[in-house]
């Protein structure tokens, strides 16, 4: 396949296109920073620093829309909120528009989302049926989707995919954890009930690898594992694997108190599966966190 990819020189994105190239798709990233795209995601790959250097011939079998600023980050201030709403929900819609005017329609978009779509769900198991909720992190990913369905007014099959913590050797949750747990002082965050959905990044690319080449299937999926944990269990477990104690705890006030808003995100949950990716018969490789943590930590 032909594939226009955002978001490519992430750690997500990384990962996806070299596994993308190993399996012979052709690749043109967007990015901000071309001259250093295949420097990250290989020689092959063709860079683009806007969506107008594409003129309307440009052909591709696919659309995959990985970008986004992290949300875990600044403090969200005004200007923050709306560069997080820029580089999401702007990016799609012009995503879409290039798709609304190339002459040669993608077959598919697969665009990223995140389980915040949900808020705080509590112990409620959450599948992709379950209605959002809550505040900011919802009318983010509820935008960013909405954004992306447009696509299918021109007939271009729409994959969305509602990340949940990523797993990974280099970047995402653990790159910010493991200096402090290696240093015995992890810490869990308020009560540690909230659930935890998480994915090894392997499964994530699998999963989008899947979508890619199932033509039947569209809609949203939960980008999780099968066997989500709580704050507290995720806390113990990754002390366990790296040897050390976990005996800290950052109180839920002092979250709110240093984070505001965006340390309200901390302490929610949601207990979110991927039932709909299940019943395609996906399977996940790293389905319980020991057997993320034991491949992750194991070749850090």
């Amino acid at each position: 396949m032909d594939i226009l990819l955002t978001g490519g020189t992430g750690a997500i994105g990384r990962v996806l296109c070299r596994a993308l190239i190993e399996q012979g798709h052709s690749l043109t990233v967007l990015s901000r920073k071309p001259e250093s795209v295949r420097s990250i995601c290989g020689a092959g790959v063709t860079a683009i620093a806007a969506l107008a250097d594409l003129p309307a011939s440009a052909r591709f079998d696919a659309v995959v829309n990985l970008a986004g600023e992290p949300v875990i980050g600044p403090y969200w201030t005004a200007k923050r909120k709306q560069r997080l709403w820029d580089s999401r929900v702007t990016l799609t819609g012009q995503l879409v528009d290039f798709i609304g005017r190339a002459e040669h329609k993608p077959a598919v978009l697969i665009n990223t989302s995140a389980v915040g779509y949900y808020g705080d769900g509590g112990d409620k198991i959450l599948d992709e049926e379950a209605p959002g909720a809550g505040g900011f992190a919802h009318k983010l990913c509820a935008g960013w989707e909405q954004a992306a369905n447009r696509a299918s007014q021109f007939g271009v099959r729409v994959c969305i995919v509602r990340f949940g913590l990523v797993l990974m050797r280099q970047g995402g949750l653990l790159k910010s954890m493991l200096p402090s747990f290696r240093l015995g002082l992890g810490a869990g965050l308020g009560d540690g009930k909230q659930w935890m959905p998480w994915i090894h990044c392997h499964d994530l690319v699998a999963m989008l690898e899947w979508l890619l080449n199932k033509p039947e299937l569209d809609g949203v999926f939960n980008g999780v594992s099968p066997n989500p944990v709580t704050q507290r269990e995720f806390t113990a477990a990754l002390a366990r694997h790296l040897h050390r104690p976990a005996f800290l705890s950052a109180p839920a006030f002092a979250l709110k108190l240093a984070l505001g808003e965006m340390g309200g995100l901390l302490l929610e949950g949601q207990r979110a599966v991927p039932k709909r990716m299940q019943e395609t018969g996906f399977q996940f490789r790293y389905a319980t966190l020991d057997a993320a943590l034991t491949e992750i930590i194991g070749q850090i």
